[in-house]
């Protein structure tokens, strides 16, 4: 049994969420209206899950989440809207150590939780069966270990076979994926990344539209790299990040100046969005696969294994996060599963591999 703490100001979130917890079975549940009757009900309770409201009174989700990571840590999922303020608070939490995020219903209730029950259930299951998010602090514990990590040989030049050089053609791309435990993550290994990094990052990180913007504002006010959302036609650059818009895919494509990266409507062949999977599609067929990194983190699912796997076989680098390090070792996971990763790298060495493929 799966032990639920749900946290919101309102009865009827508070009744409706019960339910649905109740019908679906495997669950004990608990309430509190708000952060202090949570913190009240932390160690007595002792929850495997918490589902957080971000705006409360008395204590708000973001002053709870700090105070439950700190007194009795465990995996929380936030419950945000899809605002602007709620997007910043939303990825300040999981900074603090949230496990993942559900948008808040903006309509009707009940019906809205009817179109969120499934997403609902499968993230609290996944964070029941995660271990305590690392992510706490995590930039900061990175970047006093930076100079602890093992040196790597940079890897040899590409041999470029049947893919003849064009206009712009760069000297390599790197492309990450990743979802649930993301934001986190990303800001580990961005961070350490130098201005001088000589190739574009292109990023896939599942979110809605209303989030990705404050992800990339954020990141690009903590990097030593350029991070843009990318709104539209957009040419690569080296020493650039590329974060893909939210609820929407991205897709590597090319003008006579270069290869560029632009937005495109979310494919129905593709669950999960911004597609990893597409992504890495789209440039191995704009870029030599023998000049393309991937780097496949912490998520659900299997998003980017396949393709990933088919950049290994085509001549691209790949590397999956360890599962000591990701939060859900979903997606690198099946990654190794299906033989695809040449090199399974823990969080705080990814960064080092990167710069030691492409030498700075």
């Amino acid at each position: 049994m799966i032990k639920l703490l749900i946290v919101d100001d309102s009865a009827l979130m508070r009744r409706v969420m019960g339910q649905l917890f109740q019908e679906a079975g495997g669950y004990v549940v608990e309430f509190a209206r708000d952060g202090v009757e949570a913190l009240a009900k932390l160690h007595a309770f002792r929850p495997d899950v918490v589902t957080l409201d971000v705006q409360m009174p008395r204590m708000d989700g973001l002053r709870c989440l700090d105070r439950i990571m700190v007194e009795r840590p465990c995996a929380v999922l936030m419950v945000s809207s899809l605002t602007a303020d709620g997007a910043d608070a939303t990825l300040e939490a999981l900074q603090l150590g949230a496990f993942d995020f559900v948008p808040k219903p903006d309509r009707t209730v009940s019906l809205a939780l009817d179109e969120l029950a499934p997403v609902l259930l499968d993230k609290v299951r996944a964070a029941a069966a995660s271990r305590v998010p690392r992510s706490h602090r995590l930039a900061e514990r990175l970047r006093a270990r930076r100079a602890a990590l093992p040196a790597f040989a940079p890897a040899p030049p590409p041999v470029i076979a049947d893919h003849p050089t064009r206009p712009g053609d760069l000297a390599g791309a790197v492309i990450i994926g990743t979802s649930t435990g993301g934001p986190p993550a990303l800001e580990a290994v961005l961070t350490a990344l130098p201005g001088s990094f000589p190739w574009p990052v292109l990023v896939a990180q599942h979110m809605p539209a209303a989030f990705t913007a404050s992800l990339a504002r954020r990141l690009d006010t903590i990097c030593a790299l350029r991070v843009v959302e990318v709104a539209g036609p957009t040419p690569l650059h080296p020493g650039n990040v590329y974060v893909a818009r939210g609820d929407a895919d991205m897709t590597v494509s090319r003008r006579a100046a270069g290869p560029i990266v632009l937005p495109a409507p979310a494919s129905p062949a593709h669950r999960w969005h911004p597609s990893v999977d597409r992504l890495v599609a789209s440039a191995m067929a704009q870029l030599p696969p023998a000049r393309l990194v991937g780097v496949l983190m912490t998520g659900m699912g299997n998003d980017g294994a396949a393709s990933m796997a088919a950049l290994r076989i085509a001549g691209g680098r790949t590397i999956a996060e360890a599962e000591e390090t990701a939060v859900v070792w979903g997606m690198p996971g099946e990654l190794v599963r299906m033989g695809g990763a040449e090199q399974v790298a823990p969080l705080d060495a990814i960064a080092a591999r990167l710069m030691a493929l492409a030498p700075v």
